[in-house]
């Protein structure tokens, strides 16, 4: 089961419990899953029914406890158990790795997105400044991916090297053509850069200014540039490039990739699992450094799994090598997918 098939599990056991007059309450849209926090367990958590208590009228441990009946009748579902406040915790039968992969393999750089458009309209207003309108730009692309509907308006033009080596673009600028009120401004205004960043080049300027948080002030030094562990840019980079290099040897070697557990790559499996969440947290809370911080993640729990894709030697290729594949294949997509959206190339060589 995949996270987003758990997610549609967790809200047909709400359905449930309110079609059996057990909650008083409308159905949500989406219950996000997620990995177990500090004090949890199983493979998922999902705080639905803290979000369901108030409205329900009904304490949420109680709340938890109801969908737990409903919950363990799920297909694919081995254990539940509410902890804390009122978190229901999931296990999943061990098929869920291949479950994951295969969504991402069918998803494409589409993974994490939604489904279609929600009907939210959002505008973003920057001011005349280079960091707020490159936030901007990148907001509205992950904005855009969670079915939203976006308009980007600026204080003035865009200056013309901003549009040609960053590529920023906005819908319409100045006033009274694109009058924003203040709660469409991208808050907090992000702190402006000390330096200019456009001698970095579109990819390293782009990420100096979306790797920190907004309320961060960019460092716009040469180590963005440098090919280097100590280079973040750098490590999602080599992460994407190794595992395109890992493709083409594959075919090299007649093996082709096949999804299947890889109980060796628990933290890798949890980051790619998490990334629909990202995704919507940058979405909900404007902030693409989310993103930046999370391609980071998924490149270091990915890196040390590429050495064992490949059989080596004399060595036949074998399920876990399929599977190997097929899970470093569906990471490259990630990583792809996530520089994408924050407007960054990923080259399939370095």
């Amino acid at each position: 089961m995949t996270p987003v098939e758990l997610s549609h599990t967790v809200l047909r056991a709400v359905r449930r419990a309110v079609d059996g007059g057990e909650l008083s309450v409308s159905v949500p849209a989406r219950a996000v899953v997620a990995p177990p926090g500090p004090g949890g367990c199983g493979d998922y958590a999902t705080n639905i029914a803290l979000q369901l208590a108030r409205p329900a009228g009904q304490p949420p441990l109680r709340v938890a406890e109801l969908l737990r009946s409903h919950l363990l009748d799920a297909h694919g579902v081995t254990d539940v158990v509410v902890t804390g406040p009122g978190f229901i915790n999931i296990s999943l039968q061990t098929c869920a790795d291949a479950g994951l992969v295969e969504e991402i393999r069918r998803r494409g750089r589409r993974y994490g997105f939604a489904d279609g458009p929600t009907g939210q309209l959002s505008q973003l207003h920057a001011a005349h400044e280079l960091r707020a309108l490159v936030v901007a730009d990148a907001v509205g692309r992950i904005l855009r991916s969670q079915g939203v509907l976006v308009r980007t308006t600026c204080e003035a033009r865009p200056e013309p090297e901003w549009v040609d080596v960053l590529g920023v673009q906005v819908d319409a600028y100045g006033s009274p053509e694109a009058p924003a009120p203040l709660d469409v401004t991208i808050r907090p205004v992000p702190v402006p850069a000390a330096a200019d960043p456009l001698r970095l080049g579109r990819d390293a300027a782009r990420w100096a200014l979306l790797y920190p948080a907004g309320h961060d002030r960019p460092r716009i030094t040469d180590d963005h540039l440098v090919q280097r562990e100590g280079n973040p840019l750098f490590r999602v980079r080599y992460a994407h490039a190794r595992t395109r290099a890992l493709a083409r040897n594959a075919a090299g070697l007649h093996f082709t990739a096949e999804p299947g557990p890889t109980p060796e790559a628990g933290s890798l499996l949890a980051a790619l699992a998490d990334h629909p969440r990202i995704l919507s947290a940058a979405a909900a809370h404007r902030s693409p450094d989310r993103l930046a911080r999370h391609l980071v993640t998924v490149a270091d729990a990915v890196l040390p799994l590429l050495p064992s894709v490949l059989p080596c030697g004399e060595e036949k290729p074998s399920a876990a090598h399929r599977a190997r594949l097929a899970l470093a294949e569906a990471t490259g997509t990630v990583l792809a997918g996530g520089l994408s959206l924050l407007g960054i190339d990923a080259p399939d060589h370095l």
